[in-house]
């Protein structure tokens, strides 16, 4: 994808680019390289598809933000992927989850979801009664030698989830505390809560270049302001992210190493070659075939 290409897809998606600056960034900051509001989709917001931006922050291809009032209906029906996986956040509310590895139960507010594909794996999902559904979904693509492998589901309890000052450790590792999710290593993925004024810092390990943050509640003063419902990307540096409240705010936050191989993109699958694409394709019309003769598709 050329620069006028990736420009114009990121327009698509309501980006904002980052305007000259007019005030003074402290040395070592980054800035913010753009936000956008994503794409809406009735009570969910697509800020990342794997074609516009998570080309630019992969291993962080895909990012949904959902609001969601429950109905008792089925929120996407049973669907495949591979080669990615798949991280649910709940921060309020409450919603179940399946797949065709056995796995299924609940996730509370606090809770985590990691479903990796792999070579491919069926899930589906569904708010519960209650209070209104609010939640990140990430895909993070896999490295090459974890594409086709089986697939693997955690469910974290919220208890389970480490915490160091105002950061829940999503993935990753953030001071002294580590996530629980056996993920790839190079990846870290935060949940921050900051009170009104709140000033924090975060530097990310040596050769995370890329880094972004999505605002679920509140505001933020970077280099520029960040408002709720947006995702904002940082400029690929070796510098910290400064970062002000305005008001009470909570956001998720990621930085990585780069992935380093292009996405190779299925309807449900990202991989790093049409040969790692074609065995996951494969794989998923094998299980979608065992659940249509079980009478669960």
């Amino acid at each position: 994808m050329d620069k006028s290409t990736a420009v114009a897809d990121y327009n698509d998606l309501g980006v904002e680019l980052a305007p000259p600056q007019q005030e003074a960034v402290k040395p070592n900051t980054r800035r913010v390289a753009f936000r956008t509001s994503g794409r809406r989709h009735g009570p969910v917001t697509r800020l990342v598809s794997p074609s516009d931006v998570g080309e630019r922050i992969k291993p962080f291809v895909f990012l949904d933000h959902a609001v969601i009032a429950p109905t008792g209906k089925p929120l996407f029906g049973i669907h495949p992927h591979s080669g990615i996986a798949t991280l649910t956040v709940v921060l309020s509310g409450s919603t179940a989850y399946e797949d065709s590895t056995g796995e299924k139960g609940q996730i509370v507010p606090g809770g985590l979801e990691w479903m990796k594909a792999g070579n491919g794996v069926w899930h589906d999902g569904g708010v519960l009664p209650g209070d209104t559904l609010r939640a990140f979904q990430l895909w993070i693509a896999l490295p090459a030698a974890q594409e086709n492998a089986p697939p693997e589901s955690q469910y974290i309890a919220p208890s389970a989830v480490q915490e160091d000052g105002p950061v829940r450790v999503i993935l990753g590792r953030f001071g002294g505390m580590r996530s629980p999710i056996r993920a790839p290593e190079g990846i870290n993925y935060l949940h921050v809560g900051l009170q009104d004024g709140q000033r924090w810092r975060y530097t990310p390990p040596a050769g995370h270049s890329v880094a972004w943050l999505s605002i679920d509640q509140g505001r933020l003063q970077a280099s520029e302001t960040i408002e709720a419902g947006q995702l904002a990307v940082f400029d690929e540096s070796g510098g910290a992210i400064e970062l002000q409240a305005d008001g009470a705010t909570s956001f998720v936050i990621g930085s990585a190493i780069k992935h380093p191989h292009p996405l190779v993109l299925g309807n449900y699958s990202v991989h790093t070659s049409a040969e790692a694409l074609a065995r996951g394709e494969a794989e998923i019309r094998r299980i979608g075939q065992r659940l249509q003769a079980e009478g669960r598709l």
